[in-house]
């Protein structure tokens, strides 16, 4: 049996390996893939969803979908004009987005040839992905055919991270009930660890451990009475669709936390699914937003600008943590992409379907602009993301279009 000293070994390690990897990577290229997905395609109108090139970058029209993430503009890449070959309707946008017809999705193929050496190959989140069971329209991921479940439960994601912290999850469920942090239990430890870093190192440690604790007591205790605090305890229903903001803000803490400690390279975070019946009634809504994208009215556009919203607190969290191994942030050595299934959510087309990738994948690509690209299929943005990880494909699945997507960098 692992003994509680061996158990806190392992807890030190885990939290603190990344700053004693510390490296400089010599070629331009992302240390981590995040995907973020959330369904039933844009507006119908060009306006509400596609910027405007310009000599500085590019605009977005008031009001439109993409305005909320315009703090982040220097990190944007939106991409529109992409076509999935052979793909029509909401299960098959939801089967092509990622695989191109192939076995295996982009997420889960990159995870296969550059995973081995982390804890996880990689990691699949989700927001109320369960209620419909596992089939092609709830599912984005796949490994040599076969669905990767997304985990839609903050508090199995938490046990699954950092259970192994304290002995497992039975003693992590005896430390919570005594009040007693992880972190706490491995104090010393990580004293005397701080003693061996530099000053730089050990201040990115601080930060580290900081929003590790931020994260825990949010998770661990209920939120103050009248502070407005939307983080979810652990007794929260999951499946409650009035839940759906408080679990979408514990599942990118949990994934960031995640990618800062270095336990996986490649995470996606899927919110609901394509058809899906949700209702955001923390909008004001009383529709499902699959009905909404059929109508591409007002009220859709505000469902999506509140995507938007998640994202851009997505690329925040990224932004804030810095990257162990050098670098910059966390969102300046990664490769994230916000993925959706369908182009127009009322038509059904898999035509101008919407992309935005942030960040500056370690160097690689140049954001801040807008590029059109239409007629292109989106096989070549998958073959992208392969090269941006290193990988030297020259297509994805799909033979007949090669080449990496150009002008991404």
């Amino acid at each position: 049996m692992l003994s509680r000293r061996s158990a806190l070994g392992a807890g030190l390690s885990l939290i603190a390996a990344p700053f004693l990897n510390a490296r400089a990577q010599a070629l331009p290229q992302a240390r981590r893939l995040v995907l973020f997905f959330t369904p039933n395609g844009t507006a119908h109108r060009v306006e509400r969803w596609h910027p405007t090139s310009t000599s500085m970058g590019f605009t977005v029209a008031p009001g439109s979908i993409l305005e909320p993430l315009m703090a982040h503009q220097a990190s944007l890449l939106p991409i529109s004009g992409l076509y999935f070959p052979d793909a029509t309707n909401h299960e098959g946008g939801m089967r092509a987005m990622l695989t191109a017809g192939g076995p295996d999705s982009v997420d889960q193929y990159i995870a296969a040839r550059i995973g081995g050496g982390s804890r996880f190959r990689s990691l699949s989140f989700g927001v109320q992905t369960s209620a419909w069971g596992a089939n092609a329209q709830t599912r984005m991921s796949y490994a040599g055919g076969q669905l990767v479940h997304p985990e839609d439960s903050p508090a199995n994601v938490f046990t699954r991270l950092f259970g192994a912290v304290a002995g497992g999850p039975t003693e992590l469920a005896k430390l919570r009930r005594r009040r007693q942090s992880i972190l706490d239990a491995v104090r010393g430890d990580l004293g005397a660890l701080k003693s061996r870093l530099g000053t730089e190192q050990a201040t990115k440690l601080d930060a580290h451990l900081s929003a590790l604790r931020a994260m825990e007591i949010g998770l661990d205790a209920p939120p103050p009475s009248g502070m407005g605090c939307t983080t979810p305890v652990l007794s929260m229903d999951s499946q409650d669709p009035s839940n759906f903001p408080a679990i979408t803000r514990a599942q990118l803490e949990l994934m960031v936390s995640a990618l800062a400690c270095d336990m996986t390279r490649v995470a996606t975070v899927q919110l609901a699914h394509t058809v899906s019946p949700l209702v955001p009634t923390w909008l004001g809504s009383t529709t499902s937003h699959h009905e909404l994208s059929h109508r591409g009215d007002d009220e859709f556009v505000r469902a999506e600008r509140w995507f938007s919203e998640q994202f851009g607190a997505l690329l925040t969290l990224l932004a804030a943590r810095q990257d162990p191994a050098g670098g910059g942030s966390l969102l300046d050595t990664s490769a994230v992409v916000w993925v959706k299934e369908l182009g127009d959510g009322g038509l059904h087309t898999c035509e101008d379907v919407p992309f935005v990738l942030a960040g500056k994948a370690g160097g690689r690509w140049n954001p801040g602009r807008y590029l059109a690209r239409p007629g292109v299929p989106h096989t070549k943005l998958l073959t992208e993301l392969c090269q941006a990880m290193g990988l030297t494909d020259d297509y994805f699945h799909d033979q007949r279009y090669r080449g990496a997507l150009e002008g991404v960098s």
